[in-house]
C-alpha cells in the first residue's frame, strides 16, 4: 500500500473537490483519493506507487494546479 500527499493550487469550493476526486481517481492503480478543500491536500492511495506525472496531468485535466509534493 502506498499513501502520497500533494497539494493542489485553486481549488475554491466543493465542486473543484469533486473534479479534482473524479480525475485522479481514473489514474490507473489509484484506489482511494482524499481532497481537503481548505489545505488543498490531495492523498492518494494505491497498491503500488503512482508516477507522479500521471497524478499531475489528472490535476490538469480538472482544471488546477499540482504545486508541491510532500
Amino acid at each position: 500500500m502506498s499513501t502520497t500527499t500533494y497539494t493542489v493550487k485553486g481549488m475554491t469550493c466543493g465542486h473543484c473537490v469533486g473534479s479534482v476526486k473524479e480525475e485522479v481517481g481514473q489514474v490507473a492503480g489509484v484506489t482511494g483519493v482524499d481532497v481537503d478543500l481548505e489545505s488543498g491536500r490531495l492523498t492518494v492511495t494505491s497498491q503500488n506507487p503512482v508516477d507522479e506525472a500521471l497524478i499531475k496531468d489528472a490535476v490538469d485535466e480538472a482544471g488546477y494546479e499540482l504545486a508541491a509534493h510532500s
